[in-house]
């Protein structure tokens, strides 16, 4: 059993209180350390408040995550309608235990998980704590409709950054101002912080490139699998016309909850929709949420000119006047969308092989390998242009020439008895992260850790040079590199923006690369790929051009040299929505 030492060399008195740390091997860990007021009460849909108890003795807490649907895939797990609590803005802080007292580079890490899911409990980075001498902060943040929130009965009542309905923007940024305050303390350096975090972590990333309210808060941004999606707070709130957030807009929301309420009137004014909805239960309000269909989203992030300017985080990126400009990393996944396409009915069937049933996992198997891949690499190629080269030529349109774009492409799973994994999940979405932070906590441990994350040289290579050169950034501003010497260079050379990114991979493959890939080569690509048929092709072009960001299917289409209806690939995608549970 692991010794757990709690001493004075660990006490830390912050501006929320008193917190004792613990060392496990060479970490010191202070964990659920409260970095605002709960938002819970009066304080729902609120701005964060600041919090001033320095005398506040500070105690672990358990499940002190943010409301969600319970899952298994990057979640919490449970059961009912949902998990979680309200009063869930913690962060946990990990650092080297050293001798020496210069102040170290802080990494603040945004969780993803479309936010609407996700904690800060499922990431570990000790090994690169230990190794790389960095700390690592990690944070919970308000997610669903909990964190993004658009109703005239609240907003319309609120004032100065309450009239916003990014709450759970306006979290992360008062973490990052604790952080700014307090880390110092733990050892860290203020004036040394580099936001990262993954797939909506990465596009919480590019959030707080475009807002105000983040500005000298953090000094390097790294984007894993980044996308930049917002809504304006008019279709958040209403829209007329059917689309993937139309059925979850507030004025939705607020009409169903109306006619569930007994003794109801003809009308509401707002202020009694207002204190209706301010005393309705987590479950009451959460409970019209959490039955959505896999097709349908949650109105999240607002282009309201409080938080994030009224232009949408797309084209912000792209003005010089609002980006903050900071050195900053932006990268994809080569097999993003597998993690999708390797639970779905269409493409996967069960069954149940001897070790298999020993090891309670099932022998999957592709019904078309064809067009698994085809569906793979257009819809991934297209998660690349819009979450890495478009971003990046924003920014580097706004003044920035510090930008370092990457591929992850390691995919040495096992081919197991059970599964080909490297076929059927290859350089899948997230994939990455227990490589960067050195254990395969994230996707459940023994059994399925060993079968996707084998031991040995390849592996161990990959895991070491992504931690080399995202600490490497941490510290410098710069990737850097690798342990065989490939050099990471800007994508900006000779104050031209050019299109080379590294592949992160094993040793025999992590290279320098030059893409090119665009909307039109994608489309005229498709309309010669003979893996899939015509109708899946223009499912794919739905999926490329409404996915991942904001809706660009009208501009995009004529590119593609076919016919296409979009109604007959929207109805495809409603009659193929089941997904498989392993």
């Amino acid at each position: 059993m692991i010794s757990l030492i709690a001493n004075a060399e660990t006490k830390v008195e912050t501006s929320s209180g008193i917190v004792d740390g613990y060392k496990k091997g060479r970490v010191i860990y202070w964990d659920d350390i409260p970095y605002a007021q709960p938002p819970i009460d009066q304080l729902r849909w609120k701005a964060p408040r600041a919090l001033n108890n320095p005398k506040n003795i500070i105690s672990p807490k358990e499940n002190n995550y943010c409301v969600q649907r319970p899952s298994s895939l990057g979640g919490p797990g449970g059961e009912g309608l949902y998990v979680g609590t309200e009063d869930c803005l913690y962060l946990d802080i990990s650092a080297p235990v050293r001798k020496k007292s210069e102040l170290l580079p802080v990494m603040f890490w945004i969780h993803g998980g479309g936010n609407t899911s996700g904690l800060k409990d499922l990431y570990d980075f000790n090994k690169m704590v230990r190794r790389h001498h960095v700390i690592v902060v990690r944070i919970n943040y308000r997610l669903g409709p909990f964190g993004w929130f658009t109703h005239p009965s609240i907003q319309d009542f609120q004032t100065n950054l309450d009239k916003t309905s990014n709450f759970g923007t306006l979290d992360i940024i008062a973490a990052l101002r604790w952080v700014k305050d307090n880390i110092i303390l733990f050892g860290g350096d203020p004036d040394n912080v580099t936001i990262f975090g993954e797939s909506a972590g990465g596009h919480n990333v590019f959030s707080l490139l475009v807002s105000d309210k983040s500005k000298g808060l953090f000094h390097k941004a790294i984007s894993m699998s980044g996308y930049t999606t917002s809504i304006s707070p008019k279709d958040a709130y209403f829209q007329k016309d059917k689309s993937s957030t139309s059925s979850h807009t507030s004025s939705e929301i607020v009409k169903k909850i109306i006619n569930e309420l007994s003794n109801k009137k003809e009308t509401y004014s707002n202020k009694e929709i207002r204190d209706i909805l301010l005393n309705l239960s987590t479950q009451q309000f959460f409970e019209h949420y959490a039955n959505r269909e896999t097709y349908e989203e949650i109105p999240l992030l607002t282009s309201d000119d409080i938080v994030i300017p009224e232009a949408g985080l797309r084209a912000s990126l792209f003005n010089k006047d609002i980006v903050n400009k900071v050195p900053t990393i932006a990268g994809s996944n080569r097999d993003e969308v597998k993690l999708w396409l390797a639970t779905a009915e269409y493409f996967v069937e069960l069954d149940f092989s001897v070790v298999g049933s020993l090891l309670n996992i099932p022998n999957v198997k592709l019904k078309d390998e064809d067009a698994f891949e085809a569906f793979n690499y257009y819809r991934s190629s297209a998660w690349k242009i819009r979450g890495v080269d478009i971003p990046l030529k924003g920014l580097y349109e706004s003044g920035n020439s510090n930008l370092f774009a990457y591929q992850y492409a390691w995919d040495d799973h096992r081919r197991y008895v059970v599964a080909d994994f490297k076929k059927l999940i290859g350089a899948a979405h997230a994939t990455e992260i227990p490589l960067l932070a050195g254990n395969a906590k994230l996707v459940g441990g023994y059994p399925l850790s060993d079968l996707i994350y084998p031991a040995g040289r390849s592996k161990l290579f990959t895991s070491r040079n992504m931690m080399r050169f995202w600490t490497n950034f941490a510290k410098s501003g710069e990737p850097g590199m690798s342990t065989n010497s490939i050099r990471w260079s800007s994508i900006v050379k000779n104050n031209e923006f050019g299109s080379s990114y590294i592949v992160i991979d094993n040793k025999n493959n992590l290279k320098v690369k030059e893409d090119k890939k665009t909307f039109k080569t994608l489309a005229k690509e498709l309309f010669e790929d003979s893996r899939v048929n015509e109708l899946e092709k223009c499912v794919i072009l739905l999926q490329m051009f409404t996915f991942v960001g904001n809706d660009l299917y009208d501009e995009n289409i004529k590119q593609y040299p076919g016919n296409c209806e979009r109604s007959k690939s929207e109805n495809f995608l409603i009659e193929n929505a089941s997904f498989i549970e392993y």
